[in-house]
């Protein structure tokens, strides 16, 4: 759906984005992460049209952006965007119209929203009198309430207790699953992990990874397993095929996080571990995407 080509954007000294290309396949949901100021937000206000890169292009569905692409994406900023004196009813319509609904179709889509999502109470509210979470719902309704192709959530959840924060991720999932393509920025490593396909992580203005989720973790693995175990903790453990990186004892238990050394297999670690301890766990240590984060950012430092 979204092809990034080669995006330049500079600010007088600061270089915001250096050569950042990036692809977005129709129907999926695709993480862009990096730490603050890494150039996330100036990629965004290219691809929704609020500025314009100083060289490459954005794709949209085959064709270089241009404006008439605008209704066709919904943009939720991390920034409130609302008039905080006006009503909210009224507020919602009037954005909804802009998007070229008719007054009808707006009326009927707000209503839905504001039913689905316990909302119908607040109609004569002014934002001004909604916490930070009631005020991101009311973002979040604006910004698919003219059922874009392409929608791009910049730190949606935040303001969010965890009862509001299910409620929209199950709504993200559902509009995926009708077909809308979602970008999704966040510093919530675990709602990357729950939602998103794909990724690309800037750091100082430039890509230094991006692919499948599931394809980055595997990447990522490295032979490292925990094992706990119960009985004589003091038992001399075999050696040669395990290193010990963490070691814990409690209540008669002991707890090890051991990186299997170069060829070696967790069946050959349980054979050389089950004659000597009575094993009751045993876990390979899957990288998370908040580590891989934290490991890529650092070593880019």
């Amino acid at each position: 759906m979204l092809s990034v080509n080669n995006i330049v954007k500079q600010y007088a000294a600061h270089r915001a984005l250096d050569d950042v290309s990036l692809t977005v396949e129709q129907g999926k949901i695709f993480g862009l992460l990096g730490p603050n100021g890494a150039g996330k937000t100036s990629l965004i206000r290219i691809i929704t049209q609020i500025t314009a890169p100083d060289s490459g292009e954005v794709i949209f569905n085959g064709q270089r952006l241009n404006s008439n692409h605008i209704s066709r994406i919904g943009y939720l900023p991390e920034e409130r965007g609302l008039y905080k004196k006006m009503e909210i009813g009224e507020q919602v319509l009037y954005l909804a119209r802009l998007k070229g609904l008719s007054m009808a179709e707006a009326t009927k889509r707000v209503k839905y929203w504001f039913e689905k999502l316990e909302m119908g109470s607040w109609w004569n509210k002014k934002v001004e009198d909604l916490s930070k979470g009631m005020q991101q719902k009311v973002q979040f309704v604006v910004t698919v309430l003219h059922q874009p192709e392409l929608i791009i959530l910049d730190e949606p959840f935040s303001g969010f207790d965890p009862v509001n924060a299910e409620i929209i991720k199950n709504e993200i999932l559902e509009l995926n699953r009708q077909g809308a393509t979602f970008i999704f920025s966040t510093h919530r490593m675990e709602s990357v992990e729950e939602l998103c396909d794909s990724i690309a992580l800037i750091h100082r203005s430039r890509k230094i990874l991006d692919g499948a989720v599931e394809d980055i973790k595997e990447q990522y693995r490295n032979n490292t397993y925990w094992v706990e175990y119960e009985g004589d903790y003091n038992t001399e453990l075999p050696s040669g095929i395990f290193d010990i990186l963490y070691k814990d004892i409690k209540r008669g238990k002991t707890t090890l996080k051991v990186q299997l050394k170069e060829g070696q297999t967790s069946n050959q670690l349980l054979s050389v571990l089950l004659p000597v301890v009575n094993i009751q766990r045993l876990d390979e240590v899957i990288p998370t995407m908040n580590d891989i984060f934290i490991d890529k950012v650092k070593t880019k430092d």
